[in-house]
Order: structure tokens, then C-alpha cells, then sequence
């Protein structure tokens, strides 16, 4: 009879031991796997090849976040229709969203993994024209199809063919408010705010052009994201004694703006672009955001069906109300998703030429053509803060 040593029982000790340690490890690894899409918005979504993979790329926390989330709910409402509807061809949507916390860099970084990783064939956003600026080239070299809701600088649709957007150029809104103001406001004496991005100078910049051929610009200041201290502006501003003061920013700093104008004793009939539209702006602002005007693409009270239906959705799942960044990026993926499903589910070259053809898409944010460069084609909405709330005026 073979007799089993001591040191050999205890070899094959250790060795069992180490299988059973290997084979815990293994299952450690697959269950960190499985949860690492910390980007994918829902978890019930369905998973695997048989899906159409699309992605949005926005400010989810930061000082800008309301506009990122804000984004990222309107696309989830649209994929929550199509997907109870059937899906596309019988496939049904996976949603994956990153966080580029309002910041260039990440937003190259989210559009590279967006594409790369999560493999998606298209991508609702960047929400800040600076995100777009920096994840558009990243996109179109990829052929991935990228269509900004709310990136409104002049550069955008300049980045190439692969690039859209469904919303306004800071030209148009700019411009058509400078004729507002002056024309049926009557208006004669502009002063000029603008937060130093690429947002906040083209504002400036079509604002001023059109002010100055209808009235006068009495004075030009600039500030950054994140300041809070607006007084040395303020004060050379009320030296000029202007009729109203354009801010070319967000709400969030536009708020801080109008609340020290009013302390300095600065009447002016203040005005803005759809940086404005949230309702943290009379949150923060309160009463010295009362008469503010400003451009938009999106009224929440308008009674038409599909407006009020979009409204319904999206409070129920969210429990809030939707501003503009909501309304346009719903229409952005209403617009995307009915293009991928012309394209048989298609990304790349064929995507293109159907997102290329869309013409008067029926939104709730008005009826949306493509320009030749993807640039949209539609009309401008203004409103006004009243009693704490926003009305339409046009």
C-alpha cells in the first residue's frame, strides 16, 4: 500500500486552498464588472448585443449641473416612449450618461469612453458649448453622430458633418432680442455682462452688433463662471446710466448680478439669453429677477398636446417641473432616435445622411429643420419673469 507522506498532505492542502481563493477572486472580478457601467442611467435597461446603444455627455454636478440633468432627464423620457413602444426593428434602447461636471476636459473624456468603451452610435449633447467644442471633434472623427440640445455659440456647426444641434444660435437669440428690446420695448441704452466662455461671447458679441445699429452700447463688462462679487462692474456700469443691462451668462450668476444691481440702486430693465431659463433664476434671484426678459426655446404652460403630454411624463418620473434644457434635449433624442430607426439601426455614414434630411420635425419645442451645416432651423420664444414665475411675451 502507498503511503501518502506529511508534506505531501500538506501540499495538496495549499493547493486546494489556492484553487478556492483563485475561484472566489474570479467571481469578484465578474460582480465588479457588472456594476462598473455606473453610466448606464437605468438598470432595468436591457442588456447584451441586441440593443442601439446612444449616450448623453453633460454637466451632472457642478455649478451647471441643473442643465445637465435636466438634459439627461428629457433624453431618458424619449427613450422611456420609444422603448414601451417596441423599441427600433424590434431593439430596444440602452441609454449611457456621463458626467463632464461642466468641464472641457472630462467632456473629451466622457465622448472617448461614450464612443470607445460603452460603444454607442450616438450622442445627445455636450450641453455647454465649451463641452461640445472640445467632444464634437472626438465624435466626428469617429463618425459618431452628436447632437447638441443646448450648445448655442456661432463655432458649433462648423465642427463638422457628423455635428447638430436642435437649438437656437447665440446669433439668433442675441440678435432678435436686441430687436425686441429696442424696437418694442423702445429701449435706447444698453450696458453688456458677459461671462468670458465661449457661450458668453457670442452673445456679446451679436448683441452688441445689433445694439449698436439700433441704439447705443454705453459700456461693456465681462466676469467668470463662479463669481460671486459684481460690484466694480456695477458701479462703472451705473456711471453710464443705461436703460437696461443684457447678461450674457447663466442663471446662476445672472441672479447675483440682478440682486446687486438693485442694491447699488441700478434700475434697469435686465435681460438675458436661455442661460436664464430654470427656475432656480427666481429661486436665487427673487425680486430682483421680477421683469427679467429673455430668449428661449421652450414654454412649459404652452396648452398644445404634445407640449402638456411631454410635461405630464416627465413630472411623473421626476417629480419636478421641466425647463428648457429638458424640452430640447427630449426633442434632440426624438429627433436622433427617429433618424436611427430610418437608418434600420445604423451609426456612422448612414445615421448621418438621415439625421441630414430631417426636415420640420414636429417638437414640442416648434417644428426643427437641418441647415447644409446642422445647424437648426426654427423660431425664438421670449419670456419674461412675472409674479415669480415665466410668461410668454412672443
Amino acid at each position: 500500500m502507498f503511503k501518502i507522506s506529511k508534506t505531501a498532505i500538506l501540499i495538496f492542502v495549499i493547493a486546494i486552498t489556492l484553487l478556492a481563493l483563485a475561484g472566489c477572486g474570479q467571481s469578484q472580478s465578474t460582480d465588479s464588472s457588472s456594476s462598473s457601467s455606473s453610466s448606464n442611467t437605468n438598470s432595468s435597461q436591457p442588456a447584451g448585443d441586441d440593443v442601439i446603444k446612444i449616450g448623453t455627455l453633460g454637466p451632472l454636478t457642478g455649478n451647471t449641473a441643473t442643465y445637465g440633468i435636466s438634459t439627461k432627464n428629457g433624453v431618458e423620457v424619449a427613450v422611456d416612449e420609444i422603448n414601451k413602444a417596441g423599441g427600433i426593428n424590434g431593439k430596444q434602447v440602452k441609454l449611457f450618461s456621463e458626467d463632464t461636471r461642466g468641464d472641457q476636459t472630462e467632456a473629451a473624456n466622457a465622448a472617448t469612453k461614450l464612443i470607445e468603451q460603452d460603444k454607442v452610435i450616438a450622442i445627445v449633447g455636450g450641453v455647454l458649448s465649451s463641452e461640445t467644442m472640445t467632444a464634437g471633434p472626438i465624435a466626428n472623427d469617429a463618425k459618431v453622430v452628436m447632437i447638441s440640445s443646448s450648445s448655442t455659440a456661432t463655432g458649433i456647426p462648423d465642427i463638422g458633418e457628423y455635428i447638430f444641434r436642435n437649438c437656437l444660435s447665440d446669433d439668433v437669440q442675441a440678435t432678435q432680442l436686441a430687436e425686441y428690446a429696442a424696437k418694442d420695448l423702445g429701449l435706447k441704452k444698453f450696458a453688456i455682462m458677459f461671462t468670458n466662455n465661449d457661450y458668453g461671447l457670442s452673445l456679446k458679441n451679436a448683441f452688441e452688433k445689433k445694439a449698436k445699429e439700433l441704439a447705443q452700447v454705453v459700456d461693456i463688462e465681462t466676469y467668470n463662471d463662479g463669481e460671486s462679487d459684481f460690484r466694480a462692474q456695477l458701479t462703472k456700469i451705473k456711471g453710464f446710466e443705461p436703460d437696461a443691462l443684457y447678461i450674457a451668462g447663466y442663471y446662476t450668476e445672472a441672479a447675483k448680478i440682478a440682486q446687486q444691481a438693485q442694491e447699488q440702486g441700478l434700475k434697469v430693465q435686465i435681460l438675458g439669453a436661455d442661460g436664464f431659463y430654470s427656475p432656480k433664476l427666481v429661486e436665487l434671484g427673487g425680486k430682483s429677477v421680477e421683469g427679467a426678459i429673455f430668449t428661449a426655446g421652450f414654454f412649459a404652460d404652452d396648452p398644445a398636446e404634445s407640449v402638456q403630454n411631454f410635461v405630464k411624463a416627465y413630472k411623473e418620473k421626476f417629480n419636478s417641473e421641466p425647463d428648457m434644457f429638458a424640452a430640447q434635449a427630449y426633442d434632440a433624442a426624438k429627433i436622433l432616435l427617429s433618424a436611427i430607426k430610418n437608418a434600420n439601426g445604423a451609426g456612422g455614414e448612414t445615421l448621418q445622411a438621415e439625421m441630414a434630411k430631417t426636415k420640420d420635425f414636429p417638437g414640442i419645442t416648434g417644428n426643427t429643420s437641418f441647415a447644409e451645416n446642422g445647424d437648426a432651423v426654427k423660431d425664438i420664444i421670449i419670456l419674461k419673469v412675472e409674479n415669480g414665475k415665466f410668461s410668454k411675451l412672443r
